[in-house]
């Protein structure tokens, strides 16, 4: 048994931060599946971007859909639904096996939407209609603007993954957005288990306070800041409010620890992984970091339900002048900047494609 078999045994579900056309021609995402136990698979639209620029694997698709006279954003979602879907049915199992707790994959609305509620709530419920798939989550992001669309998704039965979280405050807010759209299925006499996860950000806490903090808090930010979710989320979920939803039929928005790549090289590439093992969550990485962890991961002691020293440890980062709450608001809306400047760079990559293949086709 490897290193990601043992930690999905301690009860956390793994998935894959990375989707490509290759990924899934190649027979590689299954391997994952029967290899690392991966059981589901998140995108955004940097992934994307990867994608489609670094390869020539969607080049026929982007061809024959201009011919159809699709173009831009449009297009984009054509192709990104293809290979979302793709992947759902991979998954499909999983999510059947699991009655719905597992086998998820993610497909994220336009960033730049980020701070407008109504077209957010409007494309989720376009794309989740468009794919057709139970185990499709819409990604929303958790903004001021995001939450009462992330409410209204949630009631009308739209599974959402709320992204863009970074602190205890962030997380909590949409944990109530999500009960709120759970209550009020409960109150309308519909199906009150609509499932969502709730994805904090870690690794971006430690970039940003490279170099301003002492050598011994290096890379002990996002971890920190990862216990304390994890403490507000087993205690929202012991909760009677949380409790009175179950009893209705409602599941919890499972904590989703996401941007789990370590971003110093001199710190282990499997830092947060090994760190942040905790039962019914889930851990997103990206596949360099998935491949690290099982030649050479190890696991360890789950996260205790009390945060163990994470107070301490942002003690001590308070004292070295980091104001945490300043930092988790700038944390989101860089995170939302630099996702809208990856969708404005996709877009342009689409155009610049869509250009060279229209020219080779007139020229042939």
């Amino acid at each position: 048994m490897n290193a990601t078999q043992k930690l999905h045994y301690t009860g956390q579900s793994l998935w894959l931060d990375n989707i490509t056309r290759s990924l899934l021609d190649s027979g590689t995402l299954e391997r994952y599946v029967e290899n690392f136990s991966v059981t589901g698979l998140t995108s955004n639209p940097t992934i994307f971007d990867h994608a489609i620029k670094n390869s020539a694997d969607y080049d026929a698709d982007i061809r024959r859909k201009l011919g159809e006279g699709k173009s831009g954003e449009r297009l984009f979602f054509e192709l990104a639904l293809h290979d979302i879907i793709r992947a759902a049915g991979i998954f499909r199992p999983i999510y059947e096996r699991t009655c719905g707790v597992d086998g998820w994959v993610s497909l994220e609305v336009s960033p730049l939407l980020a701070h407008d509620t109504a077209t957010t709530l409007a494309e989720a419920k376009e794309l989740h209609a468009r794919a057709g798939n139970p185990n499709l989550f819409i990604k929303i992001p958790g903004t001021k603007e995001g939450l009462p669309a992330i409410e209204e998704a949630i009631f009308a039965g739209i599974p959402v993954n709320v992204t863009l979280l970074f602190s205890p405050q962030d997380y909590l807010a949409a944990a109530e957005a999500y009960l709120r759209g759970i209550e009020r299925r409960i109150a309308a006499k519909l199906q009150p288990d609509v499932s969502s996860v709730a994805s904090v950000f870690i690794s971006r806490w430690d970039a940003a306070v490279m170099g301003k903090v002492p050598e011994t808090l290096a890379n002990r930010l996002g971890i920190a800041i990862g216990q304390r979710c994890y403490k507000a989320y087993c205690d929202l979920i012991a909760s009677s409010r949380c409790k009175r939803a179950m009893n209705a039929g409602a599941r919890p928005q499972r904590l989703l620890f996401a941007s789990t790549g370590t971003k110093d090289p001199k710190a282990s590439d499997v830092l947060y992984v090994r760190s942040l093992a905790a039962p019914y969550t889930v851990n997103t990485m990206p596949e360099g970091t998935l491949k690290a962890f099982a030649d050479h991961g190890d696991v360890g002691a789950v996260m205790p339900a009390d945060g163990g020293d994470c107070e301490i440890v942002l003690g001590q980062f308070a004292k070295a002048g980091i104001d945490i709450d300043a930092l988790a608001a700038r944390l989101q809306d860089e995170g939302a900047a630099s996702f809208a400047s990856s969708w404005n760079e996709l877009m342009g990559v689409i155009a610049s494609k869509s250009l060279v293949l229209q020219e080779a086709g007139g020229a042939a």
